[in-house]
């Protein structure tokens, strides 16, 4: 303390005599209970604390609050200032020194690599934004010094990155009994390319698993026999020739072919000709691409189907009814918003104004994104619909159109949730396409009762269904796929059919034991002939295959005699899990490989460096892989 306070009395000494509080507090005045103290820290700055003659609490709360650490004891005020300075800057280059520590010990230039690699090939980046000063100041300002990869070690990791995932994607098909596969082209900035999927379902969780197979540039002309050339030989670099099920693609016209010459379920005697004639050409030296390829069977893609029944069987029945000038007037004044808020940012502007939302605008050709659209304009209020009319100068909507736009979003509801169920992947089997094709028929008879404007419309709608979906309601294994899944089983099917299903049921199931069964019997088939009763077939059943087959006749009626809705009660029931396996593995629709193509765009533009067919490919496998493979990181 200060000689000026020599005489303050024995309380006030006894409240600020500890030396920690002696050395960093003055005695100013008496107040009774309490005194009057200076923070000596605290200077130039003079701070004043009230603080209790018997208690030093509020003296700790001040120094712990705004002088942590400090301890030392200062001699005088410049004395005291230096070392407060002093104190703080050691502090700083701890702190300093304790972040440079933990990231070099967090943060290696290889896992900044690998960070950067992962953003590039998951975000479909360009490879340009390695170059951008921007991106490189980022990195190095993040990182400590650190600094972002050149293109020559990106490229490097792309190789050894999609090295790695053939590796891994290969290993996991070689255990996989069944797959499938979608097939599809796509064509921008005149650059065709041909893209493959492969699906399967897994053997304990029953999830579906999913990889892209091929994502190849497609050059010259693209005819029916270079895209059977390309599923073959995907088939063929990932050995799954013979475990695909199907190849799902849509009804274009090219596929349609493939399919019509190469698929192995066709009978026509024409293919057993040409199979010797090709042996000939083939003994004879004649080029190897003459040699005749076969291809698993096809599933046309159900959502591909119902968007063909919208745009020619709905339009068709709209065009040629009593509402077809209602329709073209009440569809032109939408197509007028969607065309203003599209070109215009104005118009998007005025659309959120009122509405308060986003205006669905759709900018691809897909009849429920469209749906979609128009569902979005009927929300709208009647005030609001008419003042988005005037701010983008659109003949107002009479009442009569409103209604017909109602009633158009109303009646085929069923139709884009049918389609919205087929466009999904985890969830969707081929067990499914039956039973919404059959409730959807039921859903649009049931508007049809109540429609106004579209009872003919619905009409052909039905009509349409029933022919382009009479292929897959007399397909046998679409039904086993459908009767296989837990949600539906046999409850889809008439009475009269329930007993013949199960009968074919228990006859698939018997070739396909778990209890590998149909295993040894193979096994023993192959074996070698060592005496006459190996030779010939006596016709008599073994009671070790009677007993077989009434257990799987016994499991079977279990099942279809059960009411979980669950995947996971195939647990309880081996034969039909088999089943389920591998009707189930087929998807309905070609929804995957669309998805392989929905980022494409980002790297073929011009900014893109050019890539070569082979790295844009690559890039594209990794990115759709990714959650597949953990190969975005050494």
């Amino acid at each position: 303390m200060d000689a000026d306070h020599q005489e303050t009395s024995g309380e006030t000494k006894s409240a600020i005599n500890t030396w920690r509080y002696r050395h960093h507090f003055t005695y100013k005045a008496d107040q009774g209970k309490n005194i009057i103290v200076q923070c000596n820290l605290c200077l130039p700055r003079v701070n004043l604390l009230s603080t209790s003659k018997t208690s030093t609490s509020n003296l700790k709360k001040h120094l712990d609050r705004t002088h942590l650490g400090c301890e030392a004891r200062p001699d005088a005020k410049r004395g005291r200032k230096k070392e407060e300075y002093n104190g703080e800057e050691s502090r700083h280059c701890q702190l300093k020194k304790l972040k440079a520590e933990i990231i070099s010990k967090c943060l290696t230039q290889a896992k900044i690599d690998d960070l950067i690699f992962n953003f590039i090939v998951e975000d479909c980046q360009s490879f340009y934004v390695l170059e951008q000063p921007g991106f490189r100041k980022l990195i190095a300002g993040l990182t400590e010094g650190l600094k972002s990869m050149d293109r020559v070690t990106l490229f490097t990791k792309v190789d050894h990155g999609f090295s790695k995932m053939r590796e891994e994607v290969m290993s996991k098909l070689s255990s996989i009994q069944y797959v499938c596969t979608t097939a599809d082209i796509w064509t921008a900035h005149n650059r065709s390319f041909f893209g493959m999927t492969c699906h399967w379902i897994d053997m304990d969780s029953l999830e579906r698993k999913s990889a892209a197979l091929a994502f190849a540039r497609l050059q010259g002309r693209i005819t029916y026999d270079t895209i059977a050339g390309r599923i073959h030989d995907v088939h063929v670099a990932y050995n799954i020739e013979s475990k695909v099920q199907t190849t799902v693609t849509d009804n274009g016209s090219p596929f349609i072919s493939v399919f019509r010459e190469f698929a192995l379920d066709t009978q026509e005697s024409d293919d057993d000709i040409g199979f010797y004639e090709n042996v000939s050409t083939v003994l004879e030296g004649e080029p190897e691409q003459d040699m005749l390829l076969f291809l698993p069977t096809v599933q046309r893609c159900a959502s591909h189907t119902l968007e063909q029944i919208v745009t020619d069987d709905f339009w068709q029945a709209v065009s040629q009814g009593p509402m077809c000038q209602l329709h073209y007037s009440a569809m032109a004044k939408v197509f007028a918003i969607w065309s203003k808020c599209h070109h215009l940012q104005v118009g998007m502007d005025a659309a959120e104004e009122i509405g308060k939302m986003a205006l669905v605008v759709p900018t691809v050709i897909r009849w429920n994104v469209e749906y979609c659209a128009v569902q979005k304009i009927v929300s709208l209020t009647e005030r609001e619909l008419t003042e988005l009319c005037a701010r983008l100068e659109v003949p107002r909507f009479q009442p009569e159109e409103m209604a017909f736009l109602k009633e158009y979003v109303t009646v085929f509801h069923p139709l884009a949730f049918a389609l919205e169920l087929f466009q999904a992947e985890q969830k969707c089997y081929l067990g499914l396409v039956i039973p919404t094709v059959l409730s959807l028929k039921n859903k649009l008879n049931e508007q049809k009762d109540a429609a106004k404007y579209f009872g003919d419309a619905v009409n052909a709608i039905v009509m349409a269904i029933d022919v382009r979906f009479q292929e897959l309601f007399g397909s046998t294994e679409a039904k086993i796929a459908t009767a296989t899944t837990p949600q539906f089983r046999l409850w889809w099917m008439a009475a009269s059919e329930r007993e013949e299903m199960c009968a074919l049921l228990a006859s698939e199931a018997s070739q396909m034991d778990p209890c590998t069964v149909t295993e040894a019997n193979t096994s023993r088939n192959l074996s070698t002939i060592e005496s006459e009763d190996d030779f010939f077939s006596y016709g008599s059943v073994k009671p070790a295959v009677q007993i077989q087959q009434r257990g799987v006749l016994e499991e079977i009626r279990k099942y279809v005699e059960g009411t979980g809705k669950s995947l996971e009660c195939l647990q309880d029931f081996p034969r039909v899990k088999q089943l389920f396996l591998k009707y189930n593995t087929t998807l309905p629709s070609t929804a995957p490989v669309q998805r392989l193509f929905s980022q494409k765009g980002n790297l073929v533009t011009s900014q893109r460096n050019f890539l070569t067919d082979d790295y844009f490919e690559r890039i594209q496998l990794l990115r759709y892989n990714s959650n597949l493979c953990s190969l975005v990181s050494e």
